[in-house]
């Protein structure tokens, strides 16, 4: 990869979400937005090899696309109108009370997640207009089509200029009934940077984690005492502190029990625990932890250890009982029997992952867990056919590397 192509891929991942929020902001329209700044960023991969990168790429980016956003308005039927409308939404928008967070990303998270989108409208929605992810990638984290995962795209956006929902940051006494579905839409963003699905990108996004971190800090101001907030933040730290280890030097990805430990960003740790021991000591006064703070609490065990050989595998599949009681997703069962491999054995757990054959029979780390406890169990012949299934369904080339390897060391 060239340096202007390079310059091309970070721009998209650090300035997608600025450029977007900031188009939706002074147009009103996130069709409008998002094709203008897809255009924008066509143009720099065109112009940018014989102009060179801009000092100020991001500036670059919007200004390129606020012309091919008004461009567009002045081709349409109704142009006139249009523009006008345009106009007023940029220039005769009254300014918000003092105290509100003044981020374009905040504001166009909160439109994206709006209540009266499905779940799954605002999750699909806010990955594509701000993680700026492509169908494909997202379709893969909802494990549907991409085709489907197209459409839901299209109809929240149709809905949202429809209904007309607003383009702002709710009131406060708003926040706490429409933040659940802002935390789910992070996590997910999150976890598609932390390790991506698609074949086609880095294995490690660290522009999307920084991004879904910084929004979620952003939220946390607006509700400190938002216990799923605070668990989120702690979850995302304590996951994050681990990055740079996940991906050896030849670009395979490195599981947990082969990670060097001594990698782990100590700082992040040191935060992510003082979140964790805030929650528990919530917990303690009466107010039960919610999904986001036991997955916290889970990870603050794994990087309380100084050695694999020293986790508290006990206290593991313990937090893992509490979370089957809020998410009984057959993805939270098969971490659980994971954890219980350890504690049990893997004749145990591979009775429990084969019970999740039916709702996991698409999804790489069943297989791969699988694939894994025959291994253990010392049916070699059967785990190399779980690992080919798994090799098959991988999202990227980090994971399949390590699949590849883990297979060939198999007898």
């Amino acid at each position: 990869m060239s340096d202007v192509e390079e310059a091309v891929t970070r721009a998209h991942q650090d300035e997608w979400a600025r450029v977007v929020a900031s188009l939706t902001r002074r147009f009103g329209d996130l069709d409008i937005a998002e094709e203008a700044a897809a255009e924008a960023f066509a143009t720099a991969v065109e112009r940018w090899p014989a102009d060179g990168v801009p000092p100020n790429p991001g500036a670059w980016l919007t200004t390129t696309a606020v012309r091919k956003a008004i461009d567009r308005i002045r081709r349409e039927n109704k142009r006139d109108d249009k523009h006008k409308e345009a106009q007023m939404v940029y220039d005769n928008t009254p300014p918000e009370p003092l105290g509100v967070i003044d981020d374009d990303r905040l504001r166009l998270i909160f439109t994206c997640c709006h209540p009266a989108l499905a779940m799954e409208a605002r999750v699909a929605l806010t990955l594509r207009m701000l993680g700026g992810l492509t169908v494909p990638e997202i379709a893969r984290a909802f494990l549907v089509r991409e085709t489907a995962l197209e459409q839901r795209i299209t109809r929240a956006k149709a809905k949202i200029k429809a209904a007309r929902i607003p383009y702002r940051v709710p009131a406060a006494e708003d926040l706490p009934a429409r933040v659940s579905g802002v935390l789910a839409v992070l996590y997910l963003v999150f976890n598609e940077g932390y390790l991506a699905t698609g074949p086609d990108t880095d294995p490690v996004r660290h522009g999307l984690t920084a991004e879904a971190i910084r929004l979620t800090r952003l939220i946390r101001a607006l509700l400190p005492e938002d216990g799923e907030v605070a668990g989120l933040l702690a979850l995302m730290l304590l996951t994050e502190a681990r990055r740079t280890a996940r991906v050896s030097a030849s670009g395979e990805l490195v599981t947990l029990d082969e990670q060097d430990r001594g990698a782990w960003d100590k700082a992040l740790i040191a935060e992510g625990h003082r979140l964790v021991r805030e929650r528990l000591a919530a917990a303690a006064a009466g107010m039960a932890p919610g999904r986001y703070q036991i997955l916290a609490a889970i990870n603050a065990v794994h990087t309380s250890a100084r050695d694999i050989r020293d986790t508290d595998w006990s206290q593991i599949v313990a937090l893992y009982d509490q979370l089957v009681q809020l998410d009984s997703s057959p993805i939270v069962a098969l971490n659980r029997a994971i954890a219980v491999a350890e504690l049990d054995g893997p004749e145990v757990a591979l009775a429990a992952v084969d019970r999740l054959a039916d709702e996991l029979a698409g999804y790489h780390a069943y297989h791969a867990t699988r694939a894994d406890l025959l291994r253990r169990l010392g049916h070699s012949q059967r785990s190399r056919a779980a690992y080919d299934k798994a090799i098959e369904l991988a999202g990227n080339t980090a994971q399949t590397a390590n699949l590849t390897r883990r297979r060939d060391q198999l007898r």
